[in-house]
């Protein structure tokens, strides 16, 4: 028992080890010749376009959702003017970002983590190496920044589509125009808000990509690693998301109100 204990650390100390050695070959990829432009393209049309129905419809319905939810409370309170208010501030400053981000990793980290780990247990990534490919360049690098821009975009696209769904719920029980809701929607915002919002969902689209990548290029040979590797690139970056928000947040609120 008591030699399972320090096992176990050093095996967390070595994979640690080995995902700083992957982001330092990540790094060194990104500014070396032959630069694939095209992948990078196709990769942002995969990450980005093929994940709008699904973050379209989430964004919609956390607004919805949230507005019914707050409305009866508020109202409560001789508050509900300031319903949109509040949605606006709560989606833009944390749901949003956060929601958006992990259902992203559920869907791109997972779908990179499979790509990668089936490439790796039919060794095409070996074949790229012989013939002379850079494989980290060509499959890691392009998947990775198609990540970091676009998430943030995935994320505005989301925040107005709540805002609309935060509108379509007023509009239930109590009829408010539109030129009215998103005046007192916009009217609390501030570019305080707005950019700690987006500045940390490229950290998170980064967390999405790497991790998808190291967990799929790193897999295991045998047919069962190619799960495994996409179960673990979703939990991994979930985990990732969750404490880049924690810190995000410390740090807007030392910077914003210091």
């Amino acid at each position: 028992m008591t030699r399972s204990v320090p096992a176990t650390w050093n095996k967390q100390f070595i994979a640690a080890g080995d995902q700083v050695v992957f982001m330092g070959t990540f790094f060194r990829n990104i500014f070396r010749r032959g630069f694939e432009w095209n992948e990078l393209l196709r990769q942002c049309y995969i990450i980005g376009y093929k994940s709008l129905s699904l973050v379209g419809i989430t964004g919609f319905i956390l607004g919805f959702v949230l507005t019914l939810q707050s409305a009866p409370t508020m109202k409560a309170f001789g508050a509900e003017s300031f319903v949109p208010s509040m949605v606006a501030i709560s989606i833009i400053r944390e749901i949003g970002p956060v929601i958006i981000a992990l259902i992203c990793a559920g869907k791109i980290a997972s779908s990179i983590g499979a790509e990668l780990g089936s490439m790796k247990v039919s060794e095409q990534i070996d074949a790229m190496e012989v013939s002379g490919a850079n494989p980290i360049q060509y499959l890691v690098v392009t998947r990775v920044l198609a990540c970091i821009v676009m998430i943030p975009i995935l994320t505005l696209m989301a925040d107005a589509l709540a805002l609309a769904g935060g509108f379509t719920a007023s509009n239930i029980s109590n009829k408010i125009s539109a030129v009215l809701y998103f005046n007192k929607s916009f009217a609390a915002l501030s570019f305080v808000d707005l950019i700690p919002a987006v500045g940390k969902t490229i950290f998170f689209g980064f967390a999405i990509g790497f991790v998808g990548c190291y967990k799929g290029y790193n897999s295991d040979r045998g047919t069962e690693s190619v799960g495994v590797a996409a179960n673990s690139a979703v939990v991994s970056a979930s985990l990732w998301i969750i404490l880049l928000d924690a810190i995000a947040v410390q740090l807007t609120s030392v910077f914003a109100y210091s």
